[in-house]
């Protein structure tokens, strides 16, 4: 959960490192750097070209002989193995991970039917159960430890297609909803940006953004609350999709609230996670009020058939011009404007200076407000739920876990985050009077804020700078999908976002993928200091 607590998307804020630390991170990440390039010049020497390696050239390389799943699996473990002593983006991998990609490798042999995912690794966010030798944490020590009592629904799904579970990557701890630094855990330590060191990674799926940027997986899942796909996807020049509301199962999911939560891919090129999204959406019992209303939006024949070149032709984008004034005299601005161009060349119809709000910034207030006064309720409830239903767990209740971090002051780091929300979450009672006063502003400003905007307009999509304007999406359930769109004067990349209504993923992945398409800004990291 991001914007409720780092409202922006703006790029100033910084990892706390020395200079000699930074000195030091860079000079081992440039070593390491140079390793893997030897790396990937072997690899092509040898008919395939692991670095920046996409589902679809993994599985030409798999029919064509060049590729098994087995050697893509120990490619991503010494990426880890390189990289995560300073990146700290994977917070554990599977010792299973091999025999999974051996498996696969042997179905493949047999002629078996494949799809897309088969055989392909993938790091899936801490918060996101599964029923093996991994541990299911949130990044928290209280949760070191506990059993699961099946797989995640999206993990099931992943499986199911035949991907290669290759561990947990670091979130924030407990999504954020302790109001830690973006991308720090007890567990996992604070996740880098792999552009620029000192900047922030952004966002409580920051391990699994940070991981995709940096070739440490092929794919990645996320989870959303409030812009926790969409930032780290914006500052670490990947692709994230925030599916609508219920698309996507969260049971399994450590959650903080029913209302906003979702589960999407974050990866480093738009195919690749419409390739994800493919395999993970779909009913589930255990999510069934959700996964039922959104099951009617899934299309036939799936997401992949939306990846087209020509998808900005004939579409309406609105640009919420105040979101972006916010940068004005920026490159950053410079950049978006070459990007409305861009677009408007490629057939979009761009219907500028819209505002959701007379008063935007004030809109937002109203959303962080009630979205507070919401969640809190929400977190106790969706948490204690969680944990009862676990097989074996060290804490069984909310007031189990704020115990434990006052038993653990040193490692929890409670002097410099303390657990106020949890408190906070600890001391409500239900959803009461004033909780249901709360949803049912939020419904309103939903209501009459994004969704009226957009039909008024006859909009196909709404774009914004970045992970911005996320809380319009997260409280009316909507979809938005990040793609890289450029790097500041320092060097840390930023995103744009392509935002719609329930069930608007069809025409966001054909504007988006256009424009990727018509683009191409994303480069791998440079491990700046």
């Amino acid at each position: 959960m991001t914007s409720t607590r780092q409202a922006t998307d703006h790029t100033d804020s910084t990892v706390k490192l020395s200079s000699a630390q930074l000195s030091m991170a860079w000079l081992r990440l440039q070593a390491a750097a140079a390793v893997l390039a030897l790396t990937a010049i072997a690899g092509a020497a040898h008919g395939f070209e692991f670095h920046e390696a996409t589902i679809d050239a993994i599985q030409l390389g798999f029919r064509n002989g060049s590729l098994t799943s087995t050697a893509l699996v120990r490619f991503y473990l010494d990426q880890i193995g390189r990289l995560n002593p300073l990146l700290r983006a994977v917070i554990e991998v599977n010792p299973d991970a091999l025999r999974q990609a051996a498996c696969a490798d042997a179905e493949r042999g047999r002629g078996q039917p494949t799809g897309a995912l088969h055989g392909v690794p993938v790091l899936l966010k801490d918060n996101i159960a599964t029923r093996d030798a991994l541990n299911t944490t949130a990044g928290s020590l209280a949760l070191l430890g506990s059993v699961v009592r099946r797989d995640a629904g999206v993990a099931a799904r992943l499986r199911r297609a035949g991907a290669v579970v290759l561990g947990k990557s670091n979130p924030s701890e407990w999504s954020e909803f302790r109001q830690v630094d973006n991308g720090w855990s007890a567990r996992g330590g604070q996740t880098r940006n792999p552009y620029v060191l000192s900047s922030d990674p952004c966002g409580s799926s920051a391990g699994s953004g940070v991981a995709a940027a940096a070739n440490m997986a092929a794919v990645t899942l996320g989870t959303d609350t409030d812009g926790s796909i969409l930032c780290p996807s914006s500052f670490n020049s990947v692709v994230g999709i925030r599916p609508t509301l219920g698309l996507t199962s969260r049971a399994g999911v450590v959650p903080i609230t029913p209302l906003q939560d979702t589960v999407g891919p974050i990866c480093r090129t738009l195919s690749d996670a419409v390739h994800v999204l493919d395999a993970i959406v779909g009913y589930d019992e255990l999510d069934a009020a959700a996964t039922r209303v959104a099951s009617k939006f899934i299309p036939p024949g799936g997401y992949v058939q939306f990846l087209k070149k020509d998808g900005l032709r004939g579409k309406r984008v609105g640009v919420l011009r105040g979101f972006f004034q916010s940068y004005a005299g920026t490159r950053r601005l410079r950049v978006y404007e070459q990007h409305l161009a861009t677009m408007r060349k490629h057939g979009a119809m761009v219907v500028d200076n819209l505002h959701v709000a007379a008063n935007p910034t004030a809109l937002l207030d109203d959303i962080s407000s009630n979205e507070g006064i919401a969640v809190v309720a929400e977190f106790k409830l969706s948490i204690n739920a969680y944990l009862a239903d676990l097989v074996y767990s060290p804490v069984r209740l909310l007031a189990d876990i704020i115990a434990f971090n006052n038993a653990h002051p040193i490692e929890e780091r409670m002097k410099d985050f303390g657990q106020d929300d949890l408190i906070a979450a600890q001391n409500t009672s239900g959803i009461g009077p004033v909780e249901r006063v709360a949803i049912r502003r939020l419904k309103e400003l939903s209501a009459n804020g994004l969704e009226k905007l957009m039909k008024e307009h006859q909009l196909d999509a709404i774009v914004t700078p970045g992970s911005d304007a996320s809380s319009l999406l997260a409280t009316g359930g909507h979809p938005g999908i990040i793609v890289p769109a450029g790097f500041n004067e320092q060097g840390v990349p930023f995103g744009i976002c392509f935002g719609g209504l329930q069930g608007y993923e069809p025409r966001l992945i054909e504007m988006a993928y256009a424009f990727e398409q018509a683009t191409k800004v994303r480069k791998p990291p440079m491990f700046k200091p």
